[in-house]
């Protein structure tokens, strides 16, 4: 595995692992490696320094803190799955109806397109992504 520090075309900076470098090329080629914040695919790798591994890296000591953050993420995720309506494409469409009243309120998750999200929030809407996972792949 390859951990990569990533920028969007936003300025957001986050990490994404990935099999090989080609790995990366070929998703984020594809439009598959978006932004945790804004959800943007315009991704590109941030200038790295070298990974020397250290006697604590080698220990495991230097790996708690991602590992801690992926877990955190993946039992948010578990909890949107756990207690909300998935209403797939439908997401913004949805969105709306609960925003205005047209259906009763209620927690849901789906999908949106970059440009549906940013209508929603400019609607007043609240909206979160969903990070997408390094094992959401598999």
């Amino acid at each position: 595995m390859i951990k990569y520090t990533l920028l969007c075309s936003e300025g957001h900076e986050f990490e994404g692992w990935f099999a090989s470098s080609s790995g990366y090329e070929r998703q984020a080629e594809a439009g598959h490696v978006t932004c945790p914040v804004c959800g943007g695919d315009k991704v590109t790798k941030a200038m790295m320094a070298p990974n020397i591994a250290t006697s604590e890296k080698r220990s495991g000591g230097g790996q708690a803190v991602p590992r801690e953050v992926f877990d955190m993420l993946r039992a948010v995720r578990k909890h949107v799955v756990e207690n909300a309506d998935y209403v797939g494409p439908r997401f913004a469409e949805e969105a709306r109806k609960i925003h205005f009243g047209e259906t009763e309120q209620r927690g849901i998750y789906g999908e949106a397109t970059i440009a549906e999200a940013k209508a929603l929030v400019s609607e007043g809407v609240e909206v979160c992504p969903l990070p997408k996972l390094p094992d959401d792949a598999n």
